[in-house]
């Protein structure tokens, strides 16, 4: 008779910012949510997949737990807090410090009311020596019972294996969700849109990445040739934000495109000839209609 297998759904939350994505990234072994030093950086739910001997890992990358400022910001935090309910087990990853912040002490109270197992993470351990770990540990072990506690380095990729065996711990036996070569459930056309996105976040001044959102218009291969065209709006909040995005002589529309066609070459194995425009919606982010429009959709919440 042939091993029962695992599987389920886990999600990550955070504050914004604690390397949820990158953690994602890593476990799954491919780029599928976006990475950036600035908050706020994933906005929708985005499912990966983890597939092995012993089951299957939905992982579910929501956006960080945070107060919101606008009607996007509200859709953000109704997603992640949904989806607390819904998982077989939570990843709460937290930054290594001996003082709990009002952030994280906010998403505790949160998690107080669940059912759901949670796993603290304590993620960018490489940053610390060894001996401070246990302090930071006894830190939040204070805050509620965790179900285990693991620390972890996304980016250099420490204690993952861990991680992914007390992940099988707390799932329930099942039926796989998706086929072992699944890695997302993301559409090409999201990650594309994603990773422009994510170029934008990088390159661009601080206050403008947050007002952007970007759409694709076309995205098509051609017939009989390993040729993606692709056509893409990055859409802003400001008539001054468009000519930074721009550039002057348009070299940082330029840049933005190059460095997203690099990333976007790599994921289709395949030439792009992309091409990006900037136009201005005001006030896109109080839209009910426009977060809508550039795939928030409120029906999820």
């Amino acid at each position: 008779m042939s091993e029962q297998k695992k599987s389920g759904f886990v999600t990550l939350v955070g504050r914004p910012n604690v390397g949820k994505s990158t953690l994602m990234n890593r476990l799954i072994g491919q780029k599928i949510a976006i990475t950036s030093h600035r908050p706020q950086t994933t906005r929708n739910k985005i499912q990966t997949v983890y597939t092995c001997d012993r089951g299957q890992i939905v992982f579910v990358d929501t956006p960080g737990i945070h107060k919101a400022k606008n009607k996007l910001g509200e859709y953000m935090v109704n997603v992640a807090e949904k989806t607390l309910k819904e998982v077989d087990v939570v990843l709460w990853l937290v930054e290594p410090s001996d003082r709990v912040g009002a952030g994280d002490q906010h998403i505790a109270n949160q998690l107080k009311n669940i059912n759901t197992p949670v796993v603290l993470v304590i993620n960018k351990i490489d940053m610390v020596k060894k001996d401070q770990v246990f302090g930071f540990i006894e830190a939040y072990r204070k805050l509620m019972d965790f179900a285990d506690i693991v620390p972890v380095s996304a980016l250099k990729g420490s204690n993952e294996a861990e991680l992914i065996d007390v992940i099988f711990k707390y799932l329930p036996y099942g039926p796989m969700f998706y086929d072992e070569d699944t890695v997302t459930d993301q559409p090409m056309r999201q990650i594309v849109s994603e990773l422009i996105r994510e170029k934008a976040l990088k390159l661009l001044d601080e206050e403008i990445p947050h007002g952007i959102a970007v759409s694709i218009d076309i995205m098509k291969e051609r017939p009989n040739q390993p040729i993606w065209d692709i056509e893409a709006t990055i859409v802003c909040e400001r008539d001054s934000h468009k000519g930074i995005i721009i550039g002057k002589g348009g070299a940082m529309l330029k840049k933005i495109g190059s460095a997203a066609r690099y990333e976007i070459e790599r994921m289709l194995d395949a030439k792009v000839n992309l091409r990006l425009w900037v136009k201005v919606k005001k006030d896109w982010r109080d839209s009910d209609f426009l977060i809508k429009n550039f795939g928030y959709d409120k029906k999820e919440v």
